[in-house]
């Protein structure tokens, strides 16, 4: 799909805005093409002409009069207009891209943002789309408002002298040998340079995110070469982009200034030789820059939407980026579990060239039931609760929610009867009440008070300065570890959903934060399915159902006595933090 056909998605629901404004514009782009004829008259017939004088300075007035209306009276709503539609309709435009890209993202999977750096797709949302809206001033208007223009003066000069006229077009065919040389080179130089800056971006945002760890380990002239290099990549980008315009911007203006002389040689000789008047020498030559003034914005427009496109192309790389995980057509929209989940022979890998993160898993889970996942880091606990939620697709076996495959659901209602307590969960600027009401968007300050409540939350959050009110800076900065948990459990509260994931939501508290998040979540986990990944054995040995995995593989299951009687990879584990714990608690006296 070319950018022009694509770009005219988002231009298509403003198309009669686009020609009224087209028509505004050209009687903008008219009204100066008089001034030549006025000239013409002004010195034919009044200055060189024989009429009284009386009468001379009577018919200048008139003139004068009647080009003030045109220029000024007319000309000042007519321009304001023009400049004013253009805008809008460019506004409008980027703000409908933005929106739609931003839907668009909103619908990738997890394995795409594995593969990106978040600040390259914001460079790209931001940068990139802004970069667009020449497109639409300059291709979709002010082009086709040249072309009206030039062609109208052309009109004009060859009523007044066809030879004349062929001779200030002269150029014209060079125009169009060196901007088929010289654009195609300058697109992909104007790619470069965008991607260049998309990096740099991805770049910076990873480092002010991690800024901690830069100071922690003094790492801050380091990072300061680290981003000199980026810089100076994107500087070479820029300037071989600089380079390439300057030779283009001089080669278009070498030829422009061309035909004046031809003009100015030609005419001055027809002149003399009594083939034109004055009048017409003059006009002819005013014309002359209404040619060359709308073909030098229309080169420079070769150069400005070859930047254009070059962004938008970028744009619809993300655009067309493809939905890893989409509802069938036939997808079942159920909107309650029960919670019963089944793993039936189910494997899976990132990708095509990841081995196996999880191979032959067979899992029954009942309604209501809690089961715990243990095993060493990377045996694939977290692979497996992200499957649940479809995070990602299985690529051989199913994963049954009541009876139906998760990939006969409607993603929507799938996720909306799951709800994940991470170990480190995100919570966004704004305020605390905005962070809970992500649970459901719907509920009213009352319901928000009682799932804070529920997660042990409204005490600390009332003793805050503006209590639900109060900002919490990016990703929770003003709260403490604790805070933020019990802050992401009320939002889960307020989600209430039938199935819950807790993936190694206490490690890392103090223990007065933990007590209060484990009374929390023990009231969470009523009457719900309950899935939690863990590495400390000793808080879930209450589970109705515990699983290790080793290797992508389920080596053992059982309740707590089962696999302690068992006397395997479990029990080794159990007993060894047991003993670690011990030691600890001998340290402290």
């Amino acid at each position: 799909m070319s950018s022009f056909k694509a770009y005219s998605y988002f231009v298509k629901p403003y198309w009669k805005l686009v020609i009224i404004t087209m028509v505004i514009g050209m009687i903008k782009f008219a009204i100066p093409m008089t001034l030549p004829f006025v000239m013409k008259y002004v010195i034919d017939q009044i200055l060189l002409g024989s009429m009284p004088l009386e009468d001379k300075i009577t018919r200048l007035l008139y003139v004068i009069a009647v080009t003030f209306v045109l220029f000024v009276v007319i000309r000042l709503p007519i321009e304001y207009y023009r400049q004013y539609f253009a805008q809008l309709i460019t506004s409008r435009v980027l703000y409908d891209m933005r929106n739609k890209l931003y839907a668009h993202i909103q619908k990738l999977s997890l394995r795409f943002y594995q593969n990106r750096k978040v600040g390259e797709v914001i460079s790209r949302i931001m940068n990139d789309v802004e970069q667009t809206k020449n497109i639409v001033e300059t291709g979709m208007m002010n082009i086709w408002l040249d072309i009206f223009s030039l062609s109208i003066a052309l009109l004009f000069m060859f009523f007044m002298d066809p030879i004349l006229t062929l001779i200030s077009i002269a150029v014209l065919p060079f125009y169009g040998m060196a901007v088929k040389k010289l654009y195609k080179r300058l697109k992909d130089l104007t790619k470069s340079r965008s991607q260049s800056l998309a990096e740099m971006q991805g770049y910076l945002h990873e480092r002010v995110n991690g800024i901690a760890v830069t100071k922690s380990f003094t790492l801050e002239e380091y990072e300061e070469q680290q981003f000199d290099k980026k810089n100076n990549q994107f500087l070479h980008k820029a300037l071989s982009l600089t380079r390439w315009n300057a030779l283009t911007n001089s080669i278009i203006n070498t030829l422009t200034d061309i035909s004046p002389l031809l003009v100015i040689g030609f005419g001055g000789y027809m002149v003399l030789k009594g083939s034109i008047t004055i009048g017409a020498f003059v006009a002819f030559f005013a014309y002359l820059d209404r040619i060359y003034s709308p073909l030098r914005r229309l080169v420079n427009s070769s150069t400005i939407l070859t930047q254009a496109t070059a962004s938008f192309d970028r744009v619809m790389e993300l655009w067309e980026e493809p939905f890893d995980i989409m509802d069938k057509p036939n997808a079942r929209d159920i909107s309650q579990f029960q919670g019963e989940i089944r793993f039936n022979d189910v494997w899976f890998k990132y990708d095509e060239q990841s081995n196996w993160a999880l191979k032959n898993i067979h899992l029954s889970i009942s309604r209501g039931e809690t089961i715990a996942l243990v095993g060493m880091s990377g045996g694939g606990k977290s692979s497996l609760v992200s499957l649940i939620s479809r995070f990602y697709d299985i690529q051989k076996g199913s994963i049954m929610i009541d009876g139906t495959d998760i990939r006969d659901m409607k993603i929507k209602g799938l996720r909306k009867n799951v709800g994940m307590v991470l170990q480190d969960n995100i919570l966004f600027s704004g305020t605390i009440r905005d962070n809970i009401l992500l649970g459901n968007p719907e509920c009213t300050n009352e319901e928000i008070v009682l799932a804070a409540k529920a997660a042990n939350a409204h005490d600390f959050i009332t003793q805050l300065p503006n209590g639900y009110d109060t900002e919490i800076g990016e990703k929770g900065v003003k709260l403490s570890g604790g805070q933020k948990q019990r802050v992401a459990i009320a939002r889960v509260f307020l989600k209430s959903p039938r199935i819950l994931i807790l993936d190694e939501a206490t490690s890392a508290l103090d223990l007065e934060s933990e007590h209060l998040i484990q009374e929390a979540l023990e009231e969470l986990k009523k009457d719900r399915t309950t899935i939690i990944v863990a590495h400390r054995l000793s808080t879930i040995t209450s589970a109705d159902q515990i699983v290790l995995l080793k290797d992508g593989e389920i080596k053992e299951k059982g309740t707590h006595e089962q696999l302690m009687d068992l006397a395997g990879y479990y029990a080794s584990l159990y007993n060894i933090q047991n003993l670690n714990e011990g030691k600890k608690e001998l340290a402290s006296y």
